[in-house]
C-alpha cells in the first residue's frame, strides 16, 4: 500500500488552489462542499470561479504563482499545466510542510484524491495508488449502484436513535441495540419504503415509543 487512507478535516482550514481552469474548479468545488477556506492564485478562472469569486466565496490572486505563496496553508492543489512549475511547487511545498496534490503526477504529489461514493453520512472511497483513476472510477460507479439512498435514511436513523438512547441505555445496552438494527433487514424496509415494517423494528428493538415520526423520519414513496 503505497498510501495511508485517511479522511481530512478540512471545514474552516486554509486551503489554496494554484490554477483556476476546469480542473481547478472541480478542486475548488470539493474543498467548499467541505466547507474549506479556499485562496485561488492563477491569472484566470473559468466562469464558475469568477462567479465564486465575486460573491466572496473564494479568495482569489489574479496573478501567477510566487515562491512564498504556500505560507500559511493547509493543503494545496497544484492545477495547472506548467509541469516545471509543479515540480517547483512541490518542492516549496515539501519545505514549508504544506500537504500537496498535483495533479496528473502522483510522483510528486503527498496525497491523492480519491473516487468517492456518497450517500449522506456514508463516504465511500476508493483508489488505485495513481495506476488508474478510471479504473477507480468504474468502482465507484459500481458502489454508486449498490449503495442507494436507503443507506442515507439508515445513517439518519441511527443517528437519531443514538441521540434518544442518550439519557436512558447504558454503553452496553446501546451496543446491542446498534447491533441488532444493523443486522436486521432495516436496510431493505428503507429501499422499499416500508413504514410499518421500520416501526415494529424499531418498537421491539428500540422502545414502543420509538418510531419513525418520533425520530423526525418521512419515508419517501414509493412509485408502484
Amino acid at each position: 500500500m503505497n498510501y495511508y487512507p485517511v479522511f481530512l478535516r478540512v471545514a474552516g482550514r486554509s486551503c489554496l488552489v494554484i490554477g483556476g481552469g476546469n480542473v481547478g474548479e472541480q478542486k475548488v468545488d470539493t474543498l467548499l462542499n467541505a466547507s474549506a477556506r479556499v485562496t485561488v492564485i492563477s491569472p484566470h478562472l473559468t466562469p464558475h470561479l469568477e462567479a465564486l469569486a465575486t460573491s466572496g466565496q473564494i479568495n482569489h490572486q489574479r496573478r501567477p504563482y510566487g515562491r512564498g505563496d504556500l505560507t500559511g496553508f493547509f493543503l494545496a492543489y497544484a492545477a495547472t499545466n506548467d509541469e516545471s512549475l509543479h515540480a517547483q511547487i512541490a518542492a516549496d511545498a515539501s519545505a514549508a510542510g504544506v500537504l500537496l496534490n498535483v495533479v496528473d503526477q502522483p510522483q510528486l504529489c503527498d496525497f491523492i484524491v480519491p473516487a468517492v461514493m456518497e450517500r449522506g453520512d456514508l463516504v465511500i472511497a476508493t483508489s488505485t495508488g495513481g495506476a488508474s483513476p478510471a479504473m477507480a472510477g468504474r468502482i465507484r460507479r459500481e458502489l454508486e449502484e449498490r449503495f442507494g439512498p436507503e443507506y442515507a435514511l439508515a445513517l439518519t436513523l441511527l443517528r437519531r436513535v443514538r441521540r434518544a438512547l442518550a439519557a436512558r441505555a447504558s454503553g452496553s445496552e446501546r451496543r446491542r441495540i446498534f447491533k441488532a438494527l444493523v443486522d436486521s433487514p432495516l436496510v431493505e424496509y428503507l429501499r422499499h419504503g416500508q413504514t410499518s415494517n421500520v416501526d415494529a423494528l424499531l418498537a421491539t428493538t428500540v422502545g414502543d415509543d420509538v418510531s419513525l415520526a418520533s425520530l423526525g423520519i418521512e419515508l419517501p414513496t414509493r412509485a408502484n
